[in-house]
């Protein structure tokens, strides 16, 4: 299983499988990267603008595998998510790789997220923790799926259900919003005083 720099377990064996669509794809299936920062790797996109853009790797739909944008998200054209010298794919943060806990933000508020940003891929020999960095790869977990895996007893893609102290804080975040969504005029709000 691959490993982080500190020896623990990041929770898969290859991160690129869980990987939908690369960051610099747009939903016409170009190279976002190739068109606004080709000047860091004028080979590269030449090669994208001689092909006008089109990411070597995503292919227009055809089938049932793509997100609603139109390309496909499992690789379909001559490269791999690995052969990109620019390839990246982050986290959108909304839930839960894992047990699929859906994050509750409260606004001007100091509590720490329910959902935390979990490194798939790390130096090229991340075992020893040297090498140049390989593609940035994340995803969401939360927090006490994140400290499971990375205590090496759990996977990234284990069939797994929220930890009952999980739902609770979920659901206390819940009700706040609910309170601040409650309509009280300000005759209300101002004869308390």
């Amino acid at each position: 299983m691959e490993k982080a720099p500190g020896g623990s377990s990041v929770g898969v064996d290859d991160p690129y499988d869980h990987v939908r669509r690369c960051d610099h794809l747009t939903d016409e299936g170009k190279c976002r990267w190739a068109r606004e920062q080709g000047h860091h790797d004028p080979t590269f996109a030449d090669a994208r603008s001689a092909e006008e853009f089109r990411c070597p790797v995503a292919a227009p739909a055809d089938g049932d595998d793509h997100d609603p944008s139109g390309v496909q998200t499992d690789p379909a054209g001559e490269w791999e998510w690995a052969d990109c010298p620019h390839f990246r794919a982050t986290t959108d943060g909304t839930e839960c790789r894992r047990c699929g806990l859906a994050e509750r933000r409260t606004a001007h508020d100091d509590r720490r997220p329910l959902l935390e940003e979990h490194h798939l891929s790390y130096a090229e020999d991340s075992a020893a923790g040297e090498g140049d960095p390989a593609h940035e790869i994340t995803v969401s977990l939360c927090r006490w799926c994140h400290a499971k895996v990375h205590n090496s007893w759990a996977r990234v893609d284990d069939d797994a259900s929220p930890d009952a102290e999980a739902i609770a804080e979920a659901e206390s975040r819940k009700g706040e919003e609910l309170a601040e969504l409650s309509f009280e005029s300000a005759a209300e709000r101002f004869d308390r005083e």
